[in-house]
């Protein structure tokens, strides 16, 4: 008779802690979850070794904190208000459009079920609310004529347009014009701008906003550090080497991350001021609908003001979708600016 032993692999010592933390801890069992977070623990690590140094090597810092705390104190929050902003835009959703599709359809189902049962039409179902630009769809969503998704969708395009189109290939959804899948997410974003890799999460229309905001508040607070850190160089320049070193490098390294986030607040503001996106802007020869549009021409902007009110005051619980322009629209968009157009503001 022949006994066949089973060779059980060796245990690591590692892996029953390891076991344990994924126990309390489920989202370090994903891999992208684990290196998003792993990022995220860097960067603040790198704000507290610069805020860090600075109060521990600058002793003229410390005396002018005891003599003028709310300068320290306005720096200090400044510093707080920025973590705070990063980690509310990492966590905040960029407006998904199986959310989106999901909020329509249970706003049909209630609005069906309110006629059915009497009840007021001013009731409210949910938070959300799903706009659509240029259709009927706020005029007859009740009753027999309440429009599907893909109508809703399909009326954003130009007609002609068939629906392999405008469905994404992986989701298998009606994607809205501006939107766009995400492989990092593995979700359809509306208004898709750009997966940020610091943030571990997609910038899109509902936390854009918030994304220009923490640009704002992180240039400003690396600007703030870079000053005291020449501040504290021009007057200890003669102090221990080691110091001056330490300083240097730093500041070096905070003048290229300033560099980088003044460029990028910069492109930012551009494409607020123009109501694009960094994808619809990079990638325009990729994207169907776009192509036949001159590069010159911004289809989707409504004007330098209106374009800063909805982007700055469009609330982040409305999924606002908007349509192709038409080619008579495109076409005046299009045609060169005159003196009157400059004092009429057309492009206001």
């Amino acid at each position: 008779m022949t006994i066949v032993g089973i060779c059980r692999p060796m245990r690591s010592p590692w892996d029953q802690p390891m076991e344990c933390c994924l126990r309390f801890f489920p989202c370090l069992i994903d891999p992208a979850r684990r290196s998003a977070l792993c990022v995220k623990l860097v960067l603040v690590t790198v704000h507290l070794v610069y805020i860090g140094v600075l109060f521990l090597i600058d002793g003229d810092l410390i005396e002018k904190t005891e003599k003028e705390p709310m300068y320290t104190a306005c720096y200090l929050l400044l510093f707080f208000v920025t973590l705070i902003q990063y980690f509310v835009t990492s966590i905040s959703s960029p407006g998904y459009v199986l959310d989106a599709m999901m909020t329509t359809e249970r706003n049909v189902l209630y609005r069906k079920t309110s006629e059915a049962s009497n009840l007021p039409a001013s009731s409210k179902n949910g938070s959300f609310v799903v706009a659509f630009e240029g259709t009927q769809a706020g005029k007859n969503i009740s009753g027999n004529n309440t429009p599907t998704w893909s109508k809703l969708v399909a009326d954003l395009y130009p007609m002609g347009t068939t629906i392999r189109t405008w469905t994404c290939s992986y989701c298998n959804v009606e994607q809205p014009p501006r939107s766009k899948h995400c492989h990092d997410c593995d979700k359809c974003v509306l208004q898709f701008d750009h997966h940020c890799v610091w943030l571990g999460n997609c910038i899109g229309q509902g936390n854009h906003c918030r994304f220009w905001w923490y640009l704002c508040e992180e240039t400003a607070l690396c600007l703030w550090t870079g000053i005291l850190y020449i501040s504290y160089l021009k007057d200890h320049i003669k102090s221990a080497w080691w110091r001056d070193a330490i300083m240097i490098v730093l500041l070096i390294t905070l003048s290229i991350s300033l560099i980088f986030l003044l460029l990028l607040l910069l492109f930012h503001s551009y494409l607020i001021l123009t109501n694009q996106t960094t994808y619809e802007l990079v990638r325009r020869r990729r994207i169907p609908y776009l192509r036949g549009i001159p590069e010159r021409v911004h289809p989707f902007s409504k004007g330098v003001s209106r374009n800063v009110y909805n982007f700055c005051c469009g609330s982040s619980s409305v999924y606002n979708m908007e349509r192709l322009p038409t080619p008579q629209e495109t076409e005046e968009k299009s045609r060169p600016y005159t003196c009157l157009d400059v004092v009429s503001c057309r492009c206001c």
